[in-house]
């Protein structure tokens, strides 16, 4: 018994530390902040402080007023007890400010002790947890019973107690002893003994490298746990992200069952699965990397808690196989395919069986379903591919919502401004709601708009509800022309094909002249020595050719357009398992959606995309939700070439776009570059050079084009 409690007591010891740890690393980053601003500041709201005095004694900044006692500042020469109280009061408020935006940020890259000390100990909670549990409801049943039996032994200690007792106490005692001796050889004895063992080895096989190994494999698992030992601690507790004061409480009083789920959720996207199941017919719109699907699988499983048998997921065919695993990987749910071949058969077998029906937009033109039918959820991935009311799709895909009553759309785009399209995707929803937003739809930014469109459509944004992330460091690589580079390029800017001048460095002849593979190999082996694995994304597929000819058995296949889905989903399986050095090659409008590679931690890009969404969408499919290790992202550029000016263009409309949108708003979807503008900058290119070297920097490519 008393073992059994220790186990609860070190679960409850473990809470404390957790919390203790966690304090440690946010004070010691409010010091380093502290610590960059001077004490001057002190004197900000006019306090008239005697700023040189305390200079003088050595307090340079609000980190040393702050950490000093009010006695020490009084003992300053000029520094009454009133102005000590004064500074003490001041610094505190500096503290309080800088503390309410410190966030922990726990990564693999960054092993300091305080870090591995959280580390180990959210490790350690993890796994005592459960046992924890198992031992709180053995001790639950037999208490109790066990209690009282020790109660009746009481006659048997001692020899005294035991001549004197009444015989009725020494048949009690004896009752008491075989009870407690059959108790410890049958179930409670076995379970607690079990849980012993567990508890001991546990504890024996915690240490830093164990920790930091399984914190690789599933962060999300540390960050739940340190989010529900210590509420707040990753962030604002403020669920509801735009949501009206009177449907959030609604939707926060909302209940349900995760029975079956298989994976842990956090707070944020257990908010999310409360929205979906008590709104019934929503549009999630959170943004890439944030587990849309995951939520979606839950609302699933808590509606299977309540008797709902039948599901339909809507995709397109990039992701089907995803989907797939996806349902079997994090719930008790059965999933049937309806594609290909064999989809008639499949759709008798679903609508005899149930479980979850996955199917493509395609597909859906060859499912049909009696008027009556009727099944209890679908869900709608990538649910701007029916913005277009007029697309066969789109009116496919909503004959299918007319047999559910519970439908969620989902899409990691932003559509605040794409209002047409928000629109669209409302109107199947709720239509009296679309029908008030057309009104407003030149208000999309507006606190009016996004209130009365609260109802159905939701959306966070990463930095909102994951601020531990691991950080994302960009890096611009900016590779210099050899000879042969720069006869290339000029001979592609003569030509006027625009995919060709995009293609610069990477179409010399030999690509050991490339100065962009070079850099690319250097990155490539740097990331092996770091123990990392590398997605390398550009938009031809000559180019990933070349990649894969420069790095040979280091790339898996890449990923490309032509690549069937299931095929794409076994690449990905065999990039998780392969070493580190490893490189995944993917085109960028392929690879760049629908997948999870969080096994990389090195995202490349062989050349500047039309789009900044384009790029951005690539590196979430590494920089998301279980990524435990810093993002590192290097884009490749030529230097006075058109990579240059288009990286010039875009970043003038994105200045130009900050100047009066909104910043809330994902903008950078309306930033980008079109083949009209590419072919301006083509013109620029061939006066700039020839303006530089003359009409002969052109004769070769003039000859080579007779």
């Amino acid at each position: 018994m008393n073992d059994l409690r220790e186990i609860i007591n070190l679960r409850e010891k473990l809470k404390m530390d957790i919390v203790s740890a966690a304090d440690y690393l946010l004070n010691a980053e409010v010091y380093r902040i502290l610590s960059g601003i001077p004490v001057d500041e002190l004197n900000r709201d006019g306090a008239g402080l005697r700023i040189k005095s305390l200079k003088e004694a050595g307090y340079n900044t609000i980190a040393d007023t702050f950490s000093a006692t009010p006695t020490r500042l009084a003992n300053i020469n000029g520094i009454s007890p009133e102005g000590a109280g004064i500074i003490k009061n001041i610094s505190q408020r500096y503290a309080n400010q800088v503390r309410g935006g410190v966030r922990i940020k726990l990564s693999a890259d960054n092993k300091t002790q305080g870090t591995t000390s959280l580390v180990n100990l959210l490790y350690k909670y993890s796994k005592i947890n459960p046992v924890c549990e198992d031992t709180v409801g053995l001790l639950d049943i037999h208490m109790n019973p066990v209690y009282e039996a020790l109660e009746k032994l009481e006659p048997s200690k001692g020899t005294f107690k035991w001549l004197f007792a009444s015989g009725q106490s020494k048949q009690n005692a004896e009752e008491a002893f075989s009870f407690l001796r059959d108790l410890m050889q049958g179930d409670y004895g076995i379970k607690g003994k079990d849980l012993c063992l567990s508890y001991r080895y546990i504890l024996e096989h915690s240490d830093e490298i164990t920790s930091w190994t399984d914190f690789k494999s599933n962060s999300i698992l540390y960050f739940t746990t340190l989010e529900a030992v210590y509420p707040g601690v990753l962030g604002d507790t403020e669920d509801v992200y735009g949501l009206t004061e009177d449907l959030a409480k609604e939707i926060g009083d909302e209940s349900y069952s995760n029975k079956g789920l298989k994976c842990t959720l956090r707070r944020y996207q257990e908010w999310g699965v409360k929205y979906i199941l008590h709104q019934k017919r929503v549009l999630l719109g959170d943004e890439m990397g944030l587990g849309k699907t995951v939520q979606a699988i839950a609302s699933m499983v808590a509606l299977m808690n309540t008797g709902a048998t039948h599901f339909m997921v809507v995709c397109p065919a990039s992701v089907l196989a995803n989907w797939c695993r996806e349902v079997v990987k994090h719930s008790e749910l059965s999933v049937i395919k309806i594609h290909g071949a064999g989809r008639e058969d499949a759709i008798k077998q679903w609508i005899t069986e149930g479980g979850v029906a996955v199917t493509t937009y395609e597909t859906t033109s060859r499912i049909k379903l009696d008027p009556e039918y009727r099944f209890d959820m679908i869900v709608v991935d990538e649910a701007h591919y029916i913005k277009n009311p007029n697309a066969a799709r789109t009116k496919n895909v909503k004959e299918l919502c007319t047999h559910t009553e519970r439908i969620l759309f989902m899409t990691g785009t932003a559509l605040e401004n794409r209002v047409d399209e928000m629109i669209s995707l409302v109107d199947v929803l709720q239509p009296n709601i679309a029908l008030s937003l057309q009104t407003m739809a030149f208000m999309s930014n507006a606190p009016q708009f996004r209130d009365k469109v609260s109802p159905v459509y939701y959306r966070r944004k990463r930095d909102q509800v994951l601020a531990e992330l691991p950080d994302l460091i960009e890096n611009m690589e900016w590779c210099s022309m050899n000879d042969q580079e720069e006869e290339a390029y000029i001979k592609t800017l003569w030509s006027g094909n625009l995919m060709a001048v995009r293609r610069v460095s990477w179409n010399v002849d030999d690509i050991q002249y490339s100065s962009k593979a070079n850099r690319l190999k250097e990155i490539v082996e740097d990331a092996k020595e770091d123990d990392r694995k590398v997605i390398v994304f550009s938009f031809f597929l000559d180019t990933l050719g070349k990649v894969c000819q420069l790095l040979g058995d280091a790339c898996v296949e890449p990923i490309n357009g032509s690549v069937p889905p299931a095929r794409r989903q076994e690449i990905i399986d065999e990039f998780d398992a392969a070493p580190a050095g490893s490189v995944l090659p993917a085109q960028i409008m392929s690879g760049g959606t629908g997948l999870n590679i969080q096994s990389a931690s090195v995202v490349v890009i062989c050349e500047p995309q039309y789009k900044p969404s384009t790029e951005n969408q690539a590196i979430s499919r590494a920089y998301r939700m279980g990524q435990a290790r810093n993002v590192l992202v290097y884009r490749l550029m030529s230097d006075d070439t058109v990579d240059e000016r288009i990286l010039e263009i875009l970043t003038r409309k994105q200045a130009e776009f900050d100047a009066f949108a909104d910043k809330s708003v994902a903008g950078e979807e309306s930033i980008e570059l079109d083949d009209s503008a590419m072919g301006d900058i083509i013109k620029d290119e061939i006066e700039r050079i020839r303006a530089l070297k003359g009409e002969k920097a052109f004769e070769k490519a003039k000859i080579s084009e007779i």
